[in-house]
């Protein structure tokens, strides 16, 4: 873990405090703020005399280091005024820790960008995202650099608190994803959920292989055959809304997938161990949900295992038996995601009466092929949650697009031998066909989305707040969203 874990408010001059580097937002057609011009005026009109020239012109993205005795100035490109949004304070915001973390200033202050104090909680969580370097493995590298403070200048501190407790949330899905397989264990993800719920009041049950077996659980059994790894069902339960129904988030915690004897090829399957980073997403959530404390009840549900390809592995052509009857018929090996969350989404439609259901998965490789890294793939059966969901990604600037569940594309995953079959039509609407069969095993008359998070569950956008080639930690803020954390 190295990223901050809070940023500050102060009501203090500027001048009082001690810092090293001062962050000033400008828009195009640049204007400088009441303490912009008090800072300007501190550095004899360095900044004054840029925009006269043409030299700061408040580009998005733009940056403008100025220097003082003691400290420096960052001017930050807004962009166009009419465009300004909260998505854009994060993005400045993650830009200044970035470029301290490159240039090594440890101690920061930023205006509120937008002169707006309702973005407090924006800047925020743009900081700390932004603070965020995994290098918990890297003993040796005489360039590390961690930032030490950060504290915001006006702001509505209560914004400035919440921010900091969702960035961290989204830091700790990232550490989740990044860590290697051997680290990250389906009893680290238990242990993990341990903390969140003695930090948060929560119930913990984690049931180990020969008790979700007993139960019934037989896909998530079936996957988890060829390893040697302990596998682990995990549900955490916050009861912080009496007795209204129950938001439920079902995880996938494959914490590394071989595709078992469906084998993968080996070129890039070091990336399998990200593979876990549904069920990193819902700890995310639930870590903010234990330091927020809604007034709401939450349920998480996280299957985990690894898929491996030992003496005892599940093989093509097996038929395995869900936790709610339902036979499946394996046609590969390597969609075993699928299969473990039928039976942790049968478990909660049976034993919970849930006010609606989202699953997360990195399940396709084809929706990476459809949407890329930009924007995450979301199916489901209810038009008013999905609405949700759009509604919410407007506020936190996360792209989501929707993808058709028609009752065509359901017949795909029918099969001739079994109730389903755990792959659909060959080479054709491969997303829609692991929503389609997911379908199967939610209850009746329960709203539920699915999310497919394979390409936007690590970065490989240029995204301020994202470290490319890590874990992202994508939709945590969003889900938050929805349920009006």
């Amino acid at each position: 873990m190295a990223h901050l874990m809070q940023m500050n408010s102060t009501d203090k001059l500027w001048k009082d405090l001690t810092f090293d580097l001062i962050a000033l937002g400008v828009f195009e057609e640049p204007e400088l703020t009441k303490l912009g011009q008090e800072v300007d005026l501190a550095i004899g009109g360095q900044i004054t005399s840029a925009i006269a020239n043409g030299d700061i012109k408040g580009k998005a993205k733009e940056t403008t280091i100025f220097f003082a005795a003691d400290y420096r100035v960052l001017v930050v490109g807004l962009g166009k005024k009419e465009k300004f949004d909260f998505e854009v304070v994060r993005r400045a915001s993650a830009t200044v820790t970035r470029m301290a973390i490159e240039k090594k200033y440890a101690n920061l202050a930023l205006e509120v960008f937008g002169s707006d104090v309702s973005a407090s909680q924006a800047l925020a969580e743009g900081v700390i995202m932004g603070s965020y370097q995994f290098l918990n493995y890297k003993k040796e590298d005489e360039d590390q650099f961690e930032l030490v403070s950060a504290v915001a200048l006006n702001a509505d501190a209560a914004g400035i608190e919440k921010g900091s407790k969702i960035g961290v949330a989204v830091c700790l899905a990232r550490d989740l994803g990044n860590h290697p397989g051997n680290v990250a264990t389906p009893t680290y993800l238990a242990n993990t959920a341990a903390d969140i719920a003695k930090e948060g009041g929560m119930k913990l049950t984690v049931l180990d292989r020969e008790e979700f077996t007993e139960m019934g659980m037989g896909a998530l059994a079936g996957v988890a055959q060829g390893s040697d790894e302990p596998p682990k069902f995990i549900l955490l339960e916050y009861h912080g809304g009496g007795t209204e129904k129950p938001v439920v988030l079902v995880g996938k915690g494959l914490t590394f997938d071989s595709g078992g004897i469906s084998i993968k090829p080996g070129a890039k399957m070091d990336e399998m161990k990200y593979d876990m980073c549904g069920s990193a997403l819902v700890l995310g959530v639930m870590k903010a949900v234990a330091v927020l404390k809604p007034r709401l009840n939450v349920v998480a549900a996280i299957p985990s295992t690894e898929n491996m390809s030992g003496a005892k592995a599940y093989k093509p052509g097996d038929i395995l038996t869900a936790y709610n009857g339902k036979t499946i018929e394996i046609l590969n090996t390597d969609a075993e995601g699928r299969l473990i969350l039928a039976d942790a989404l049968a478990y909660v439609s049976k034993h919970f009466d849930p006010e609606f259901i989202f699953d997360f998965a990195t399940l396709t490789g084809a929706v990476l092929i459809t949407l890329g890294h930009i924007a995450t793939g979301i199916l489901g059966t209810d038009d008013e949650l999905l609405d949700r969901v759009k509604k919410a990604a407007m506020v936190t600037g996360e792209k989501f697009w929707e993808l058709p569940l028609w009752d065509e594309y359901c017949e795909h995953v029918k099969s001739k031998i079994a109730d389903l079959k755990n792959m659909g039509k060959t080479r054709q609407a491969g997303t829609i066909a692991g929503a389609a069969f997911l379908k199967e095993f939610v209850g009746k008359d329960i709203p539920w989305v699915h999310f497919d998070i394979a390409g936007t569950a690590w970065s490989d956008e240029e995204v301020p707040y994202n470290v490319k080639k890590t874990a992202s930690g994508a939709v945590v803020r969003t889900v938050l969203e929805v349920m009006g954390v």
